[in-house]
């Protein structure tokens, strides 16, 4: 899978297939869209009619993504969730690994994403995701989720937050923890995907500690709420804009320091 080297990619999150029109209507300024269902959790899964009339509805050049859930430790059920959303249309597969209490059972279930999506699809990416908060679910600790994204033949290594309460991605894996997370993942040939109701004055940080994907929706939705607001596309742009300017300082500042 053919990545833009040095960029940080957005990947913004619809619901429906209205907003991934809104989406479409912003497609020059976002790299992903990644279809899940908030109502059912932090990696909600949709339904594959769902993922596949977003498929349908996004510029064909533009990747589609599909969440299979906050998933629980059942490695064959996680499985076939996960090649049903590559069958949808999906060439990008997140997996939470909700229920998964260390890096073992986390590996295993993995592993058998792995193999299922890849059988059918091998130029899919398939991404291992924890989360930041996971002390409040018990589950895998969010530093192990590089590795564990290495031992099961994963792409890439993502960070989200479990309890949508107001609480953010840094408020429970501080900028410095997170570089690491980013420097494991890329020692580990990995790309690493932040989430966690990451705002605009985030990425300045992310960009810093070389974040590869930053994965956002309440930050592009009205009124900043990702349960009830609607994705607007000039707040799509908006946040691009954001992005590609700290891009533009952080080039200038090693072009400075060469």
């Amino acid at each position: 899978m053919q990545w833009k080297e040095s960029t940080l990619l957005l990947l913004i999150s619809p619901d429906s297939v209205e907003e991934a029109l809104d989406c479409a209507k912003a497609a020059e300024h976002l790299d992903i869209v990644d279809v899940k269902k908030p109502d059912e959790g932090s990696l909600g899964a949709n339904f594959p009619w769902v993922i596949r009339e977003i498929r349908d509805a996004v510029p064909a050049d533009t990747p589609v993504s599909a969440t299979v859930g906050d998933v629980p430790y059942k490695p064959g059920t996680v499985a076939q969730a996960a090649l049903g959303a590559a069958v949808s249309g999906a060439t990008y597969i997140k997996v939470g690994l909700y229920g998964c209490t260390s890096p073992e059972q986390a590996t295993e279930v993995m592993r058998g994403v792995v193999r299922a999506v890849k059988d059918y699809r091998p130029d899919a990416f398939v991404v291992a995701s924890g989360y930041a908060d996971a002390h409040r679910i018990g589950c895998a600790n969010p530093l192990a989720l590089p590795d564990i994204a290495r031992r099961s033949g994963s792409d890439a290594a993502m960070l989200d937050t479990a309890v949508k309460d107001g609480t953010r991605l840094f408020d429970h894996v501080p900028p410095e923890a997170c570089a690491e997370f980013v420097r494991l993942a890329h020692e580990a040939e990995l790309l690493a995907a932040l989430a966690g109701s990451v705002k605009a004055a985030d990425l300045g940080t992310l960009t810093r500690i070389g974040t590869d994907i930053v994965g956002v929706r309440g930050a592009v939705c009205e009124g900043g709420d990702r349960t009830t607001g609607r994705i607007q596309p000039q707040l799509v742009a908006a946040f691009r804009a954001e992005m590609d300017r700290h891009a533009r300082e952080a080039a200038a500042a090693v072009a400075a320091a060469s």
